[in-house]
C-alpha cells in the first residue's frame, strides 16, 4: 500500500508547508499540500471557493483531496488546518505517521499575519483563531503520532524535530 512517509497537521501559521518542503528535500521524496490540490481541483483559490460555493463545499473537496493524497502519495503530505475535523479524514489518517505542528497565536501571527486571505479568520482573527484552536487542538492530538512545538524554532529546527520524533533517516 502506498502511504505518505509523514503527514503534517496543525493550524494556519504552524509551518506545515514550509517544514514539509524541507522534510521532503531532506528525505529525498516529493512534497504535497492538500490545499494546493483543492485549488487545482476547483480551479480557484480557497477564499474564492468559500465565497462562491461555501464552506460545506470546500470541506467536501478537502475530504476528497486528503483521501486521494493519502492513497497515492509516498512523500511528505501537509493538510489544511481544518482537514482533521472530518471523520473521513481522521479515519484515513489512522495508522499513518502524523505530526502535529503546535504553534502559539503570537508565532502564527508573525508567520502569516491574520490579515492574510484565510476565510475562517476574516472577522476578529485573533478571537476566531483561539476558538478554532480550542475545537481543533484535541483532534490534532488524537490523530497525531508525535507533537512538535514550533515556538522559538526556525523551520529547519522544526524539520529536525519532526525527523527525530519519527526517527526518520535523512536521504543520503
Amino acid at each position: 500500500m502506498t502511504a505518505p512517509v509523514v503527514v503534517l497537521v496543525g493550524p494556519p501559521g504552524s509551518g506545515k508547508s514550509t517544514v514539509g518542503r524541507l522534510l521532503a528535500a531532506r528525505l529525498g521524496v516529493a512534497f504535497r499540500d492538500t490545499d494546493a490540490d483543492i485549488e487545482e481541483l476547483a480551479g480557484k483559490p480557497i477564499p474564492e471557493i468559500f465565497v462562491d460555493e461555501g464552506e460545506p463545499h470546500f470541506r467536501e473537496l478537502e475530504v476528497r483531496a486528503v483521501r486521494d493524497a493519502v492513497e497515492s502519495h509516498e512523500g511528505v503530505l501537509a493538510l489544511g488546518g481544518g482537514a482533521v475535523m472530518a471523520e473521513a479524514t481522521r479515519a484515513a489518517l489512522a495508522g499513518l505517521p502524523v505530526v502535529f505542528l503546535e504553534v502559539a497565536l503570537g508565532d502564527a501571527v508573525k508567520r502569516v499575519g491574520l490579515d492574510a486571505p484565510r476565510p475562517l479568520l476574516a472577522i476578529n482573527p485573533r478571537a476566531r483563531w483561539r476558538e478554532l484552536m480550542d475545537a481543533r487542538r484535541p483532534v490534532y492530538l488524537a490523530v497525531s503520532t508525535a507533537v512538535v512545538d514550533t515556538e522559538g524554532r526556525t523551520a529547519e529546527q522544526v524539520a529536525d524535530a519532526v525527523l527525530e520524533a519519527l526517527e526518520l533517516k535523512i536521504h543520503e
